[in-house]
């Protein structure tokens, strides 16, 4: 869902070439898959390392991309913008922040019986489709100005690292 609500925001923000989309689509399932696997792979030997800290993690590169995309709607025209949603390290940087969360559910299901490959197949194919559909979604919403959209946008990734943090602090 995260990834689905920053392709949303792309899409509402800015219009996006299919191959853009496809790029942006195909990051965030691979990443969404990958972490789950690094984190089977890892197992429990780093659990008590990453715990800790991965909701911070994740909290801060979503805050500071989400406050960045806030003050760019205001202060910079959109065509002398340094970063957008195509720029493929902004695009990492969204792939990495969205799935370190599954990091930490990948090296939970070390504990069950479940089929690795399987789940990696379904949770990277079924990102790559929500992603694309979020996208060709947030173009629809043609009646919410690009400044605006790109403010709601980072407000959307600051309030999503603002959830992470609240649900793993509160659960401790």
């Amino acid at each position: 869902m995260d990834c689905f609500a920053v392709a949303v925001t792309f899409g509402s923000s800015r219009r996006m070439a299919v191959k853009d989309i496809l790029v942006m689509a195909l990051l965030f399932g691979l990443f969404q898959g990958l972490m789950p696997l690094i984190g089977w792979l890892v197992g429990t030997s780093i659990q008590s390392l990453i715990e800790p800290v991965d909701h911070w993690i994740a909290f801060a590169i979503l805050a500071f991309i989400g406050s960045k995309m806030i003050w760019q709607s205001f202060m910079i025209d959109i065509e002398n913008r340094p970063h957008d949603s195509r720029n493929i390290s902004v695009l990492l940087t969204l792939a990495i922040a969205t799935s370190i969360d599954a990091l930490i559910t990948g090296i939970g299901f070390g504990f069950v019986s479940v089929n690795i490959f399987e789940a990696v197949i379904i949770i990277s194919v079924i990102t790559f489709g929500v992603s694309v559909i979020g996208t060709k979604l947030g173009e629809h919403a043609t009646f919410i100005p690009a400044r605006w959209a790109e403010f709601a946008g980072g407000a959307v990734l600051v309030a999503i690292g603002i959830k992470m943090l609240i649900e793993h602090l509160s659960a401790v």
